[in-house]
């Protein structure tokens, strides 16, 4: 069964002329559909900014969190359903800012989940204010004297944390864009998509022709499974790679960690609570 969704050109949409969020929805939408995903076994998750709108556009289950905690209730949706896909559509504030901590935890975990970071660096849903990935000197509404920290490297962070799955793409490079979601989608355990982005409206210089100039595919030749490797090419700032960094298949995903499916593989949501046990383990925790 084939996902319905909304046709782009009948939508409402709330994003700028020319938003890289255009690219982005359009080849998600293409790839759920030739992946055959239900609709109604898929949950969108999302988090606050222009990336959070993304379950507007998509008949599927949705969740809409708080701002930087998308990650924690797609865990926890997994968790419960462990059948179902779960897609988590973020930004570069949202999730490296706000979410920072939930983003190395959630690694650490590794639940079957995929997440896609639309990265502007910037914030464009608050007008224009640095974002944890704006490049080092780039004057802002805020930062009018430009920004003087160093850029948060997502990539190089989650290959230290030994993210299973680590990707990078160009919401201007649709066919490669889809190969990537494909991958990351189909991939066990937490894969990281980072887009590069284009907002048209507050970053006048990481456009989509500067990040044409300033990107590149890595070689057919790159071993997703060497890990220092993987590391190395996602320090790179010369030139941005874009491809999967890396990969490691021969982690446990969150949910098989957790000992209620170890003999019992009926999700959690269609069991019956044992009340018994329920009240012993109350009574039991009152006596300590």
């Amino acid at each position: 069964m084939k996902p319905e969704v909304f046709d782009i050109e009948d939508a409402d949409i709330a994003w700028c002329p020319g938003c890289g969020n255009f690219s982005i929805l359009s080849n998600l939408k293409i790839v759920l559909a030739e992946l055959e995903i239900d609709p109604l076994e898929l949950v969108l998750v999302s988090g606050i900014g222009q990336a959070g709108k993304f379950p507007h556009f998509l008949k599927s289950h949705t969740y809409n969190s708080l701002h930087g905690r998308a990650l924690s209730p797609a865990t926890a949706i997994k968790a419960v359903n462990k059948n179902l896909k779960v897609i988590v559509t973020t930004g570069d504030g949202d999730m490296y800012g706000e979410g920072g901590n939930h983003f190395m935890h959630t690694i650490r975990r590794n639940p079957n989940i995929t997440c896609i970071v639309h990265d502007n660096m910037v914030y464009g849903l608050t007008k224009g204010q640095a974002s944890p990935t704006t490049l080092q000197g780039m004057k802002t509404s805020y930062q009018t004297e430009g920004v003087s920290e160093e850029p948060f490297n997502p990539l190089a962070v989650a290959i230290a944390l030994d993210a299973s799955f680590v990707a990078r793409t160009f919401s201007g490079d649709p066919e490669h864009m889809k190969k990537t979601f494909k991958s990351a989608i189909n991939h066990k355990g937490y894969s990281l998509v980072d887009v590069f982005q284009p907002c048209v409206t507050f970053n006048k210089i990481n456009t989509y022709q500067w990040f044409k100039e300033n990107t590149y595919h890595l070689e057919d030749s790159h071993d997703p499974f060497n890990k220092n490797e993987a590391f190395k090419r996602a320090t790179e700032k010369d030139k941005y790679p874009l491809g999967i960094f890396y990969k490691n298949n021969d982690k446990k995903t969150f949910e098989e960690t957790l000992k209620v499916y170890t003999d019992n593989e009926l999700p959690l949501y269609k069991r019956q609570v044992d009340m018994p046990k329920l009240v012993d383990l109350i009574e039991s925790r009152r006596r300590l």
